[in-house]
């Protein structure tokens, strides 16, 4: 069940407070902090490239890390605060949180998508337009699902797929509480077209019909 976790590589900090802190910048770094779990919190250096990096990538805040520091047993870890210079705002420390296998977080987990080879709704032209290609969840540490799948082998032109219909891990539930949609198939644009100038056309031809009958009424 559980996605292949990334790893984030840091040094420990020796020395704290400003002084260490601003040594640390100097030297290409970004000062940090690892505390939670029953362990004393650890002082760390992120690398400030590898940490704008991945910062730009978006969802750092979100996203679970393995954390290595020589000398010690790698860890989960997730983002719980990044400081930012007030003027170029960029990162100057970041705080990470240890997390047990039965802590609960916030996560976005990848969709994938199945039974688009018989899809009826596919097969007469449809278009598959995946709205949330990830699906933020509440799940445990200790069991995070490396995706979730819909089924669209059964799916016309005009239905969707919403995150009710959707079997989730066990343990994990939408942040989101309202019923959202997650795929849908929509028609071709040219068959979409097409049944618009209909729409137009019947109601050009009732226009007449009614001035006729308004001409017979005053007769």
């Amino acid at each position: 069940m559980a996605g292949e976790i990334p790893d984030l590589v840091a040094q420990e900090r020796t020395g704290t407070g400003k002084g260490a802190a601003r040594q640390a910048r100097r030297d290409g770094m970004v000062p940090g902090i690892v505390f939670g779990g029953d362990t004393d919190p650890l002082p760390i250096n992120i690398p400030f490239n590898v940490l704008l990096k991945k910062l730009k990538e978006g969802r750092f805040k979100s996203t679970l890390f393995n954390m290595k520091v020589d000398g010690h047993e790698d860890v989960r870890v997730i983002c719980r605060d990044v400081q930012r210079h007030v003027v170029k705002d960029l990162p100057t420390h970041v705080d990470f949180m240890r997390l047990k296998r039965t802590t609960q977080i916030n996560l976005f987990i990848s969709v994938e998508v199945i039974g688009d080879d018989v899809a009826p709704g596919l097969r007469k032209g449809g278009v598959l337009t995946l709205i949330r290609p990830e699906v933020e969840l509440i799940v445990t540490a200790g069991d995070i699902p490396d995706h979730i799948t819909i089924d669209i082998s059964e799916l016309e032109i005009g239905d969707n797929i919403t995150i009710s219909s959707v079997t989730l891990p066990e343990g994990a539930k939408p942040t989101i509480d309202r019923d959202f949609v997650i795929a849908q198939i929509a028609a071709p644009a040219g068959l979409a077209s097409s049944e618009d100038e209909d729409e137009e056309a019947a109601e050009g031809e009732e226009a007449p019909d009614a001035e006729a009958d308004a001409e017979a009424t005053e007769e």
